[in-house]
């Protein structure tokens, strides 16, 4: 699985991260990238949950 955080943003006084991992879809087998953006503290949980 690929894990990977491609950009910090910042806007105003948030620093936010922009996270992109890659899931294997449990029907077709196919991979999906699912994005997301988020405090820089919390990146490492979302990428760990499944």
């Amino acid at each position: 699985m690929a894990k990977k955080t491609v950009a910090t943003l910042q806007t105003s006084s948030k620093r936010l991260t922009k996270a992109i991992k890659m899931v294997k879809s449990p029907k077709s087998g196919a991979y999906t990238f699912v994005e997301s953006v988020m405090a820089p503290e919390e990146v490492n949980d979302w990428l760990n949950q499944k």
